[in-house]
C-alpha cells in the first residue's frame, strides 16, 4: 500500500497560508481543520494552515511526512441512526517546529495573506511565564510565542492597521480569548515594547472567546487495521472522531464576513454572547454525565452507553435533564430540546466506550460546577427540590463511602476529600453523614443544610439506599 502524500493522491493543490494553527493534535485536526477543508470544499475559503508545534515533543514531522494529509473518521449517532463518514483533510501546508527552526516560524508572521492565528494549546497552555524574553528564542510559553510572532508582523509591515490578525484559541477555559489578550499585553510590558505595538494589538487585532465541543478519541490503535483496510493509501495519522460538532464563536458581522460559516451545514454559532451556551453545555452535557456517575456506578453500570440505555437509569437521568435541568436555563426552550436530543444521542453513540470510571475524577468539585447550580435554581424557581438531583446528590454521599455492596468503586479525588469522607462515614447514621457533608462550605461555598428539606431528603436516600439498592430505594423515595 502506497504511503498517504500529496504525489500519491494527486491533492497537490497550494492554498494560501491564512491560518497559523498553535497545536498539532488530534483535537485541532479532527475540529479546526476538518471546518477549514469544509470551508474550502464548499465555500471557495482558499485557506492554507501553517500547523505550529506548541511543545519541543510533537507531530509536526510525522504530518510533514504525509504532506499534511490525514483522514479523518466521523462516527455515531444522528436522527437515531449510526452513521460514518471519511474525509481526507487537505487543507494543511506544513507543520513547522518552533524549537529547531525559529527564525522559518517567525517568518510567517510577514505573510500578506495570514489573516487568523487559531490555538489548543491544553488548558494549562495559555498561562504567562515571567522567565520568557523577547531574544529567548524559542519561547517556553505559547502566549509568548504569539505575542513574539504579533510584534515581529507589526515591525515588519508597519503597524499597518489592516495587517491585524484574527485570533480564535479553541483552549477549555472560560473566556479564553480574553484571558490570551491579557497575556500578550503582559509580556509587551514585561519586553517594554512599544506603546505604539499594544495600541495595535487592542484595535487592530480582534480576539474571539469560543466553547468547542466534539469527543475525539484519536487514533485508533485497538482497531487500527479496520480503519485502515477502508483507505487506499497508508496513513499514519489516522482520527476518529464522534459525528456531533459544536464551535461557539463571540463575534459580529465582521468575523462572519471573513469566514463564510453560513455556507457550510456545521454548528458553527457566531454569537454576541457565548455564556448562555456554555452554561448550556456545562450544566446539559457536563451536568447529565456528573449526575450519571455515582447514581449509575452504584447501579452496577459501567459505561455512559449503558445508563442511558438501560431502562431504568436512562429514564433517571432524561428527566433530570429535561424535567429538571432545562427548565431553569436562559435559552428558548427549542434550542435546549435540541442539544439535549443530540446529547443523548451521542452518550448513546456505539464506537465510543465511555467508561464512567474514566469520568469519576473530582466528582464533588465537578458536582458543584456541574449539577448544583440546577438544583438551587429549580428549588428558587418552584419552591420545591428536584427529586433526580437530589437523589443522585444522595448517591454522590454514598458513593464516595468507597466500597458499595462488596464492590469498592472508583473513587478518584484530592486526599483531603476523600480523608473528609473517611471520617464521615464513620458513623452509620445517615442524618450525621448527611450533614456532615451538606454543610462543608468547603465543598460548595455555602451550607446547603440551610436549604428547605434537603438535609431530610438526602438522609431518607442514604438509608433507602443502603437497604434496598438504588432502584428500590429511588421508587420508593420518589413516592
Amino acid at each position: 500500500m502506497k504511503n498517504l502524500t500529496r504525489a500519491n493522491t494527486g491533492l497537490t493543490e497550494k492554498l494560501p497560508i491564512k491560518v497559523i494553527q498553535y497545536g498539532e493534535g488530534n483535537f485541532l485536526r479532527a475540529f479546526v481543520d476538518y471546518i477549514i477543508d469544509k470551508l474550502n470544499k464548499e465555500a471557495d475559503f482558499n485557506a492554507g494552515v501553517a500547523v505550529i508545534q506548541p511543545l519541543p515533543g510533537g507531530m509536526v514531522s510525522m504530518l510533514n511526512d504525509q504532506d499534511g494529509l490525514y483522514n479523518l473518521f466521523l462516527r455515531g449517532i444522528k436522527n437515531g441512526e449510526e452513521t460514518e463518514e471519511i474525509h481526507t483533510i487537505s487543507c494543511v501546508q506544513e507543520g513547522l517546529n518552533p524549537y529547531t527552526d525559529y527564525d522559518k516560524y517567525l517568518a510567517l508572521a510577514t505573510g500578506e495573506e495570514l489573516e487568523f492565528l487559531i490555538s489548543n494549546t491544553t488548558e494549562a497552555g495559555i498561562s504567562f511565564d515571567e522567565n520568557d524574553t523577547l531574544a529567548g528564542t524559542p519561547h517556553k510559553s505559547f502566549p509568548a510565542k504569539v505575542t513574539a510572532l504579533l510584534y515581529k508582523r507589526f515591525n515588519h509591515f508597519e503597524g499597518a492597521s489592516d495587517m491585524g490578525l484574527t485570533i480564535i484559541p479553541c483552549e477549555l477555559i472560560n473566556h479564553n480569548a480574553d484571558t490570551l489578550k491579557k497575556i500578550i499585553l503582559q509580556y509587551a510590558d514585561l519586553w517594554d515594547l512599544e506603546p505604539a505595538f499594544k495600541t495595535w494589538v487592542e484595535e487592530d487585532n480582534s480576539f474571539h472567546n469560543t466553547l468547542v465541543d466534539r469527543i475525539v478519541p484519536g487514533y485508533p490503535k485497538d482497531d487500527i487495521d479496520a480503519y485502515q483496510s477502508q483507505l487506499a493509501y497508508k496513513d499514519n495519522l489516522i482520527v476518529s472522531a464522534e459525528t456531533f460538532l459544536l464551535w461557539v464563536i463571540e463575534g459580529d458581522a465582521r468575523l462572519k464576513l471573513k469566514i463564510p460559516f453560513d455556507k457550510i451545514d456545521e454548528n458553527v454559532l457566531v454569537v454576541e454572547d457565548m455564556q448562555p451556551y456554555r452554561t448550556r453545555k456545562v450544566r446539559i452535557l457536563n451536568g447529565a454525565h456528573t449526575t450519571m456517575v455515582p447514581f449509575s456506578l452504584l447501579y452496577g453500570n459501567e459505561t455512559v452507553k449503558e445508563t442511558v440505555d438501560d431502562a431504568f437509569t436512562g429514564k433517571f437521568v432524561r428527566d433530570a435533564v429535561f424535567k429538571e435541568i432545562n427548565p431553569t436555563l436562559d435559552l428558548s426552550e427549542e434550542e435546549l430540546q435540541e442539544f439535549a436530543d443530540a446529547v443523548f444521542d451521542r452518550f448513546r453513540n456505539p464506537f465510543i466506550k465511555h467508561l464512567l470510571s474514566s469520568i469519576a475524577l473530582n466528582t464533588v468539585s465537578k458536582f458543584k460546577v456541574r449539577v448544583l447550580p440546577s438544583l438551587l435554581a429549580f428549588e428558587k424557581e418552584y419552591n420545591r427540590l428536584p427529586e433526580n438531583l437530589t437523589f443522585a446528590l444522595a448517591c454522590l454521599i454514598r458513593f464516595y463511602k468507597g466500597t458499595y455492596k462488596g464492590r469498592a468503586l472508583p473513587i478518584k479525588d484530592d486526599a483531603a476529600v476523600v480523608a473528609f469522607f473517611n471520617e464521615a462515614w464513620q458513623t452509620e447514621d445517615y442524618a450525621k453523614v448527611a450533614q456532615k457533608v451538606l454543610s462543608n462550605v468547603g465543598f460548595w461555598d455555602q451550607d446547603l443544610t440551610a436549604i428547605s428539606g434537603l438535609e431530610q431528603k438526602v438522609t431518607t436516600a442514604l438509608a433507602l439506599i443502603e437497604e434496598h439498592g438504588v432502584e428500590e430505594a429511588y421508587k420508593k423515595y420518589a413516592v
